[in-house]
């Protein structure tokens, strides 16, 4: 092989082990880093288990502020099974 030649795949080579480093550390910080904490009121309208790959349990939350007039929603994913099992038992009732 030409010295060229070599030093061109070992760029390559270090661009995709670089990519490869950037992709892990970006899929470790949106899975492991909540950028927000709180709590929210209202009624569970929609919990289900979705996804191709990854299965998540996602939900919508209607927040009532006066009765009567329209919910504002709320979507949230949950990626526990305990902790999507006690929301289950929550459907339909005010949390």
């Amino acid at each position: 092989m030409a010295p060229r030649q070599s030093g061109f795949i070992r760029f390559i080579i270090l661009i995709l082990l670089l990519g490869a480093v950037l992709l892990g550390l970006y899929t470790w910080a949106t899975l492991a880093w909540s950028y927000s904490t709180g709590e929210r009121a209202g009624y569970v309208q929609k919990f289900s288990k979705r996804g191709w790959l990854c299965k998540t349990w996602e939900g919508e939350l209607a927040m009532v502020t006066i009765p009567g007039t329209m919910p504002e929603k709320f979507y949230f994913t949950v990626r526990k099974d305990p902790v999507a099992e006690a929301i289950t038992k929550s459907l339909g009732r005010r949390v």
